[in-house]
């Protein structure tokens, strides 16, 4: 997967929302903590899922609810460990100076 600013954001908003303890990511949220606009973002993570990083889930529809399902995502273990390597290469390189900045 080429790596890019987007992709770097994403993945290193992803890394820090896994910690969390309920780990079920949502694109809403994660469009706001990485900054990533939704049209750049949900090909990201397409491109994640089908990688086999990222699994996909809906939430169940609970009454009384005035909003369509969320779906939710969540980190595999091959995900987790290529996720982290997109990360540990941006710390590397210079062209994502910027961006770990913005993020530390």
């Amino acid at each position: 997967m080429k790596v890019t600013h987007s992709l770097v954001l994403v993945a290193m908003a992803i890394l820090e929302m896994d910690q969390d303890a309920d780990s079920r990511i949502w694109g809403y949220a994660l469009s706001k903590k990485s900054g990533v606009r939704s049209g750049v973002m949900y090909p990201i993570l397409d491109r994640m899922m089908g990688e086999e990083w990222l699994e996909d889930h809906w939430e169940e529809h609970a009454e009384g609810k005035k909003r369509p399902p969320r779906r939710y995502y969540t980190l595999t273990d091959t995900g987790r460990v290529n996720i982290g390597g997109v990360v540990r290469r941006a710390e590397s390189e210079q062209r994502f100076a910027g961006v770990k900045v913005a993020l530390a």
